[in-house]
């Protein structure tokens, strides 16, 4: 009896205890972590932004503003650069698009893939602190290819897919891409939704959208059949090819990834880039049972909803699977708001992509490249946070490695910034002393020294970042809305800031320490 009530008694305490270990495991086990890129995707787009400056909101963003909520805003963020290519290559390595091979961009989905091999990367970084690791959407940043006749070698555009779209490359697999750069699985797009080739792949093998889907050249007359007014070019693609598909699969596969990884010992990290808002703007019809085509007064504020609407099926099913509390969300976007001239139907309305800063994508002022910015992790980050501390695209890679207790040094990430101490308000916390950020096509570059900016044009036929002269100053302690009255350039009382910024510049870019941060 005696016998019986002593096994009674250590198996209640063996239960108890395998009760007090999972749960602890539970609690230390490192984040998960899911960082989401916008496609073209203003401060203005994002609802929770634009009531900082204005209560006119065409349109609601409710699932990424309560994202908002759940963490830190931070109000003084930009994207690398004002255009997308060079942006992804800075976030994803942590470096200056200027330390890029191609830093004014790589355009194609059948250019030469542009990180090198032995180059750290937030794939290789995840993957060196144990995680699962995913890539979902728009890439760009350069995809090798087979050629069709020899495919041990890899297709070198040359850009004769220009004037000839049966260019001699298998785009059935990829042989380069997201997987060679550390991420486990991949559903990639390899020059979104806008370029050739007009394909979907899963782990570097084309996706086949149909059953009977074949490779065929996707041209004009293939868009205006599907009703898309915006088109490229001709290329290969897969027969049954429609962008309007692509943001509804990638959140499907977004959220079934979660799912299936909720409950592994490894955390999981994904990198998320959805195909809104760029063009086409070819919103589906519905997606997760939400209305889109045709809901908004706009095509373009229904790709907005549409993004919205990814990030409501990725958090849902966070909350679903009962991780939300522990995985760590950073949303941004690659560069600033669209202008009229590519959504006049949008500013028709009375939406402003860009609130009140001057300019849009591919331009040197802060519409340009001042983006949304929101981290989030409740149980570690408080809610309802607001920093206007100056941060950009690249400091992903360093928070990422401080989260996962990685030291990465200044020689991997040379430009980027750890925020954690800002996220947790330690006292003290700094970020960066002065920004350096790409401008966009025109080719300039921008930097910003405890708000005094400085834009200097890169001469177009060399692009030598040395090369360039200084073209505008303001001072965005007074002017954030960089009112030309106040452009400082040719004012001869201001030469003194204007040489000492382009001396910092030039410094900085032949530096092989970044000098802008703390």
């Amino acid at each position: 009896m005696e016998f019986n009530k002593m096994n009674t008694i250590l198996l209640t305490l063996t239960i108890a205890l395998s009760s007090v270990c999972v749960s602890f495991a539970q609690n230390t086990k490192q984040p998960n972590v899911i960082v989401i890129l916008a496609d073209d995707l203003g401060t203005g787009d994002v609802s929770h932004y634009q009531r900082l400056h204005s209560n006119n909101i065409i349109l609601e963003t409710p699932h990424i503003d309560q994202l908002a909520t759940q963490g830190m805003i931070f109000t003084n963020a930009h994207s690398p650069a004002a255009l997308c290519a060079t942006s992804r290559y800075a976030i994803m390595t942590g470096n200056s698009c200027y330390r890029s091979t191609e830093g004014w961009g790589v355009w194609g989905g059948y250019s030469k893939p542009v990180i090198r091999d032995e180059q750290m990367t937030l794939g290789r970084l995840m993957k060196q602190a144990d995680y699962n690791t995913a890539f979902f959407g728009k890439w760009h940043l350069g995809t090798g290819f087979p050629q069709k006749d020899n495919p041990e070698l890899l297709f070198i555009s040359n850009r004769q897919e220009k004037r000839n779209p049966r260019v001699p490359v298998d785009i059935t697999k990829i042989k380069i891409g997201p997987k060679q750069l550390g991420f486990d699985y991949s559903l990639s797009l390899p020059a979104g939704i806008q370029n050739v080739p007009y394909a979907i792949y899963e782990n570097h093998q084309w996706l086949k959208l149909s059953d009977n889907s074949t490779i065929k050249v996707i041209d004009q007359e293939f868009y205006n059949r599907l009703g898309v007014d915006h088109f490229n070019k001709p290329g290969w693609g897969d027969s049954n090819w429609n962008p309007s598909e692509m943001g509804p699969l990638l959140a499907k596969k977004g959220a079934e990834y979660i799912a299936k990884h909720a409950k592994q010992e490894k955390p999981f990290f994904m990198y998320y880039c959805s195909q809104a808002v760029h063009t086409p703007h070819a919103p589906p019809a519905e997606i997760n049972g939400v209305k889109i085509k045709g809901s908004t007064p706009s095509k373009h504020l229904d790709m907005v909803k549409e993004l919205d609407e990814q990030v409501g099926m990725l958090v849902d099913e966070l909350k679903k699977q009962g991780i939300y509390d522990n995985t760590v969300i950073i949303f941004t976007s690659d560069n600033g708001g669209l202008g009229p001239d590519i959504v006049p139907d949008s500013y028709n309305a009375g939406h402003q992509p860009s609130t009140i800063y001057r300019g849009s994508k591919n331009l040197p002022y802060e519409g340009g490249h001042r983006v949304p910015f929101i981290v989030s992790w409740p149980s570690e980050i408080k809610k309802k946070q607001s920093c206007d501390k100056p941060i950009i695209g690249m400091d992903i890679m360093a928070t990422l490695a401080a989260i996962t207790q990685q030291n990465i040094g200044t020689s991997v990430a040379q430009d980027s910034h750890n925020l954690m101490p800002v996220l947790k308000n330690e006292k003290g916390a700094q970020t960066h002393e002065f920004l350096m950020i790409q401008g966009g096509a025109d080719k300039e570059y921008i930097i910003n020294d405890e708000g005094w900016k400085l834009i200097m044009q890169v001469n177009k036929k060399t692009k030598d970042y040395l090369d360039a002269e200084p073209i505008g100053l303001f001072n965005l302690n007074d002017n954030l809305t960089e009112e030309e009255s106040g452009n400082f350039i040719n004012n001869p009382e201001y030469k003194s800031k204007v040489d000492a910024l382009l001396s910092k510049y030039k410094k900085t870019i032949k530096s092989q320490v970044y000098l802008g941060s703390h």
